[in-house]
């Protein structure tokens, strides 16, 4: 696991700094040289303790996969990586995993067993 975690930092900085280069920075634009998107998708997500969430699905036409998510207010880049179940997405310290319709975001700054930072998120389709 800690090999996929460097390579999802080393990644999601990478795309990052080519997303700021570029200008991709709306929901409606992906723009890195060689990564062809095939589709795109925006869920209004309504967690516990009424908390709501925006994410933003870019799938490559190569299987990768990015989400684009506000944490703490400052939007974030997520990776796809490796997941027993589900798709887990990566950036930096955070963790989003999803699971058909309910999505939970992690801190892993906040230890192995401590519970999500926002959880039980439940996806409405936006756009």
């Amino acid at each position: 696991m800690p090999l996929s975690t460097g390579i999802g930092r080393h990644v999601a900085a990478g795309l990052m700094g080519s997303c700021l280069l570029c200008g991709c920075t709306t929901a409606d634009t992906f723009h890195v040289p060689g990564i062809e998107v095939a589709s795109t998708s925006t869920h209004a997500y309504q967690c516990e303790g009424g908390k709501a969430l925006t994410v933003t699905y870019w799938n490559s036409q190569s299987g990768q996969g990015f989400a684009l998510l506000a944490v703490d207010g400052k939007p974030m880049l997520f990776v796809d990586t490796i997941a027993a179940s589900g798709v887990k997405y990566m950036a930096g310290r955070y963790t989003w995993w999803t699971k058909g319709e309910r999505g939970d975001l992690y801190d892993a700054l906040a230890g192995p067993n401590a519970a999500p930072v926002m959880s039980a998120c439940m996806a409405r389709t936006a756009k």
